[in-house]
């Protein structure tokens, strides 16, 4: 455990440090000007000039990013450009509505994946064909369509479920669990199809292995033997995939929260990227990049458990 720890603090500090850095580049680099934003298109240069000035926009690059780094070492991440709040209290208000996303699409995708994959191996047929299509399918069809698809059945033509907005869990439970349902599923539906693959073929291999035959010669039942033997030993590559599914969930955020109009970090991103509000911008990147850091430590920690070779 150690050892995995120190192999991911090693990784992680030049992944943040670059993806930072690279993110501060991109966002000055954006055309615009932020003094101007504030101000309107009315304000004169002198004016647009003090304000640059006044939030520091006027010193070279490398001195902005500097002084950015040591006041984010110390934990603070600044105050937005465009509003004046802190960074860290705006990350920390949206950061629930997006894991809220992720959790569920994730889970989404490991129960209908997983059970999707055991059923095609253990049936074969139409079924394993089913799931091939459907992981094209998957794979192929976009986030935003798929949202927009289930928005129109379930929102407008059947009402059954909000199509815009977030209802905090502490305000209502309900209304919590039903504000997340589309775009949990916009999310989580599309990433069942490699999960489920990745199953069905690691199950299809471990079938095919000496131990199941010798399991099933000593009168193991039959359900003992795919989810205690079979779907233990399958499990290595599937977590894995999981984990990239994870990651690839983070993009889809930004997609999901603009349609769904959801308060989460992904809406953040992007307003803050078009106004040029470099501390925010900074904030979201930082709160992702550690976020996916921390999500591959686990992914590793627990093919280390499943996959004991790789403790030897």
């Amino acid at each position: 455990m150690h050892r995995i720890l120190f192999r991911w603090l090693v990784g992680a500090v030049p992944v943040v440090f670059g993806v930072t850095v690279l993110t501060f580049v991109l966002t000055s680099l954006v055309p615009g000007d932020p003094g101007r934003t504030i101000l309107g298109a009315n304000a004169s240069p002198a004016q647009v000039k003090a304000v640059d000035a006044q939030l520091g926009l006027d010193h070279p690059l490398p001195v902005r990013y500097w002084d950015w780094l040591v006041h984010a070492l110390r934990g603070d991440l600044g105050n937005s450009i465009t509003s004046g709040v802190p960074v860290s209290d705006q990350l920390s208000s949206r950061l629930t509505v997006t894991l809220s996303l992720i959790g569920g699409a994730i889970l989404v995708a490991a129960i209908a994946g997983v059970t999707l994959g055991v059923l095609s191996a253990l049936k074969g047929g139409w079924l394993g064909r089913a799931v091939d299509g459907i992981a094209l399918v998957g794979l192929a069809v976009p986030n935003f369509w798929f949202g927009l698809v289930l928005m129109t059945a379930f929102a407008v033509q059947l009402p059954v479920f909000p199509a815009t907005g977030y209802v905090p869990f502490t305000d209502s439970p309900t209304q919590w669990f039903e504000s997340l349902v589309l775009p949990v599923l916009t999310l989580g539906v599309p990433a069942t199809a490699p999960v489920a693959k990745q199953t069905r073929d690691g199950v299809l291999n471990q079938l095919n292995r000496e131990y199941v035959r010798v399991l099933r010669a000593r009168g193991i039942p039959e359900r003992s033997v795919i989810f205690r033997h079979v779907l233990r030993n399958a499990a290595a590559p599937i977590v894995t995939v999981l984990g990239v599914v994870v990651v690839t969930l983070f993009g889809g955020t930004v997609l999901a929260e603009t349609l769904f109009v959801m308060p989460g970090l992904g809406g953040l991103a992007v307003t803050a990227a078009t106004t040029q509000d470099i501390p925010m911008v900074q904030g979201v990147a930082l709160v992702f990049t550690v976020t996916v850091m921390l999500i591959n430590l686990l992914i590793e920690v627990v093919y280390t458990m499943l996959n004991p070779k790789v403790r030897t």
